[in-house]
């Protein structure tokens, strides 16, 4: 009985679906047509986004592809929507390439995290994206623009459209919102220079998720396969360093506000830590003084040896914390599995077609 409830409200909430599902097809549509304009910024624009709502790695392939561009000598600026900011200005400066300006309250935890790690990088928020380019434009010199979360955002002109698609997340690709998690058809991958495929960790990772784009799309080039590396843990607060090793054995209380806390858990659990509990919250969370009090006192009931969190909570929960708090982040890395070599032509934006301007 519970199993053909089950079938009948998947059943309905497909139907939901399929509105959702036809309006992004009419409003991509439209933008082909030329009926809405797509404008287009005087530098490159470097487009990293997915067809999935939640976290699909974009915020470390996004500062991994600020470091490649850094390394050609390039000045690269990030525009971000600044997802559930709470500075309610139209543009915001969160980074100039030298100091980080504002806080991960303001700017918003993932365009927070990337200036911090990315301090030669200009990081700048704002809903219009191509307003926000050509405001960063008048204030600093930049060579081209990274457009985090930017695959749906087709009103701005991109000369590299990078796609990433999880992994470990098969399901969330089966259907569009509210059944699935597809924000648009997969059909719509056709639109990307390249596919990422992220959280794998051999060469010919991720087939199950490739095989459903290779059926709807038809024929796609073969794709760039990344994965995401633990580094070392850093002490929330101090910044003290610590090894891998350091916490094998010894257990914690996990807790996170991400896309995909799960990701999260097994990174953990593969570094010998004994999780006696998970803290799942709401991706881009605004952390308070009663909920680090509840996750603190849920460590002591449990008798935990330290909490773990991710760098983009980190950021967050430093002002929370007291001294004794043993509270420490994992701090990843980006690796590319196969297709490095694709990915930095790709990345040379000297030859992209479409580019225009030099330096501002």
């Amino acid at each position: 009985m519970v199993a053909t409830m089950s079938r009948g409200l998947q059943s309905w909430l497909r139907w939901l679906g399929y509105p959702y599902e036809l309006a992004a097809r009419f409003r991509l549509w439209s933008y082909a047509h030329g009926w809405f304009p797509t404008r287009r910024l005087p530098r490159p624009v470097i487009s990293v986004g997915n067809l999935t709502v939640g976290g699909t790695g974009k915020t470390p392939v996004v500062m991994y592809l600020v470091e490649r561009l850094t390394a050609q000598g390039k000045r690269v600026a990030i525009l971000s929507r600044g997802y559930r900011r709470r500075s309610r200005a139209p543009q915001l400066l969160v980074s100039d390439g030298q100091q980080v300006l504002v806080g991960p309250e303001e700017a918003g935890d993932e365009p927070y995290l990337i200036a911090r790690r990315c301090p030669q990088a200009v990081v700048a928020v704002g809903a219009d994206r191509y307003a926000l380019g050509q405001w960063v434009l008048e204030r600093l010199p930049v060579d081209c623009f990274v457009l985090d979360d930017g695959f749906q955002h087709v009103q701005l002109h991109r000369d590299l459209n990078l796609l990433l698609v999880d992994a470990t997340d098969p399901a969330g690709i089966q259907a569009a919102l509210p059944i699935g998690r597809l924000r648009e058809p997969l059909s719509a991958a056709v639109r990307a220079s390249a596919i990422l495929i992220t959280r794998v960790d051999e060469a010919d990772g991720g087939e199950s998720v490739w095989h459903p784009l290779l059926q709807a799309c038809g024929s796609l080039p073969p794709p760039v396969r990344v994965g995401f590396r633990a580094e070392e843990f850093r002490r929330v607060g101090t910044g003290e360093r610590l090894p891998l090793d350091a916490f094998r054995g010894r257990s914690a209380v996990l807790f996170s506000g991400i896309g995909n806390a799960e990701s999260f858990r097994a990174l953990v659990a593969g570094l010998g830590i004994i999780m006696i509990e998970m803290l799942a919250f709401p991706d881009h969370v605004h952390y308070t003084r009663g909920m680090m009090d509840s996750i603190r006192a849920k460590a002591k009931t449990c008798g935990a040896d330290l909490l773990v969190t991710t760098e983009k909570d980190a950021d967050k929960v430093t002002p929370l914390l007291v001294a004794e708090d043993a509270c420490w982040a994992v701090r990843l890395r980006t690796e590319i599995v196969s297709g490095q070599e694709e990915l930095e032509r790709l990345l040379r934006l000297d030859s992209a077609p479409g580019r225009t301007g030099g330096h501002a």
